[in-house]
């Protein structure tokens, strides 16, 4: 069973940066393309951030030019690295597969406040 563990959140000021990561369990996660998703309060969970197997990645346009994903397969870690970051990035954010879910984990906070 896949498991998926976030952590990195916190709290930042307006154009900090922070990096996420995320560890998965189980066997096949190279194959998988995986994505960052958020959820902000009151609102729907979105995807910002996604790269396939083989390293190609696509952004939403709101974190376009600030956000990096990555991953490391060996180590079974997808990451997101957070530039200039804004207050309406503020949300919990949470990895999973792009197209085919597994659990959702327990996400990282993100706080973006002066």
């Amino acid at each position: 069973q896949v498991q998926l563990v976030e952590s990195g959140g916190g709290l930042v000021q307006p154009g900090g940066s922070l990096r996420l990561s995320c560890a998965a369990s189980g066997s096949g996660f190279s194959i998988y393309a995986m994505g960052w998703y958020r959820q902000a309060p009151g609102k729907q969970r979105e995807l910002v951030a996604a790269i396939r197997s083989g390293g190609n990645t696509n952004y939403a346009d709101s974190v376009k030019g600030r956000f990096t994903i990555s991953r490391d397969n060996a180590k079974k870690t997808v990451y997101l690295q957070m530039n200039n970051l804004k207050p309406e990035d503020t949300a919990v954010y949470y990895c999973n597969r792009q197209f085919t879910w597994v659990n959702w984990g327990q996400g990282t906070q993100v706080t973006v406040s002066s």
